[in-house]
C-alpha cells in the first residue's frame, strides 16, 4: 500500500527524559491503525511531534506530498494543518461559550484566501467566503450527527456529543491524515458505537487515521494493524490477532486475561 506517513527513528527528550526512543513505522493511506500502549509509554508525545507540537529530537517524519515523501520535521502546527495534519486531544479543547457552528467555522478558515483588507472593507470575495465557511461547517456537523446542535453553545452538549464536535473541527480543515488521542474515554457503550461508525465513515471518505485508544475492543474490531508502544520504545507491531498474543505486549499492557478476552 501507498506510505501516507514514515517515521524513522523517532526520538524526543525532555531534558533527561527520553519519552520516545527510535521509534520507527509507516502508516499507509487508508488505514486505521491503532497506537496503543500503557500509560507514559509515549503515545501523546508521538502524536505531538507528528503534528508540529514539539518536534523530535532526532529522527526523521516523512509526509506524502505532492512530489512523493517529504521531511516535515520542525514545521509549526498551522504548517501541518496546511499539509492534511490534523488532530483531536485527549482532553476536550473547545470553545464552550461559542456556538457549536462557530467552532467548526474556526478551524475552516484554515482553508480560506480572504485577508485583513477584504474582511474589514467586506467586499464581494469576502462575503462569499464566509457563507462557504458556514456551509462547509455544515456539512462537517452534518456528517457527525451535530447538525441540530448547529446554534447550541458547545460547553452544553453531552460529553459523546463534545468528542465528535472534536472530530467534526478537525474534518474542517480538510485533512488526510486524523490524529485521534482516546476518542473513547468516558464514553458509554452506545456512545463507543457510535464513534467505531463515525470512524469507519471517515477512511470512507479517504482520510488515513492513528488511534490511540485504550478500549481494547474498539481497538481490536475497528484497526487491521497495531504498534504497540512501552517506555518510549516500538516493541509490536502486527495485526491484531498476533498483538494479543505476543508475549511482550502481554506482559507490557494487555494482561494475561486478554488473551482469551
Amino acid at each position: 500500500m501507498t506510505p501516507l506517513l514514515e517515521l524513522d527513528r523517532i526520538s524526543k527528550r525532555f531534558g533527561g527524559l527520553h519519552a520516545l526512543a527510535d521509534v520507527s513505522f509507516t502508516v499507509a493511506c487508508g488505514e486505521i491503525l491503532g497506537l496503543i500502549g500503557p500509560n507514559g509509554a509515549g503515545k501523546t508525545t508521538l502524536f505531538n511531534c507528528i503534528s508540529g507540537l514539539h518536534p523530535p529530537s532526532s529522527g526523521t517524519i516523512l509526509y506524502a506530498g505532492s512530489g512523493g515523501l517529504m521531511r516535515i520535521n520542525g514545521r509549526k502546527p498551522e504548517q501541518m494543518t496546511a499539509l492534511g495534519i490534523a488532530r483531536t486531544f485527549q482532553n476536550i479543547r473547545l470553545f464552550n461559550s461559542l456556538t457549536v457552528l462557530d467552532n467548526v467555522r474556526i478551524a475552516r478558515h484554515c482553508r480560506t484566501h480572504a485577508n485583513f483588507v477584504r474582511a474589514v472593507l467586506r467586499t464581494r470575495f469576502q462575503r462569499a467566503e464566509e457563507q462557504a465557511i458556514v456551509e462547509a461547517a455544515m456539512e462537517r456537523l452534518r456528517f457527525v450527527g451535530l447538525a441540530h446542535h448547529a446554534l447550541a453553545d458547545a460547553g452544553n452538549l453531552a460529553y459523546g456529543d463534545q468528542r465528535r464536535l472534536e472530530i467534526a473541527r478537525a474534518l474542517a480543515t480538510e485533512p488526510r491524515l486524523l490524529l485521534l488521542d482516546e476518542p473513547a474515554a468516558g464514553m458509554n457503550p452506545r456512545e463507543t458505537r457510535r464513534l467505531v461508525d463515525l470512524i469507519q465513515a471517515i477512511v470512507a471518505t479517504g482520510v488515513t487515521v492513528i488511534l490511540i485508544e485504550h478500549d481494547m475492543k474498539l481497538v481490536m474490531s475497528i484497526c487491521r494493524r497495531l504498534v504497540v508502544l512501552d517506555h518510549g520504545t516500538h516493541i509490536a507491531e502486527g495485526p491484531p490477532a498476533a498483538i494479543r498474543e505476543n508475549p511482550r505486549v502481554i506482559e507490557a499492557y494487555l494482561g494475561r486475561g486478554a488473551v482469551h478476552a
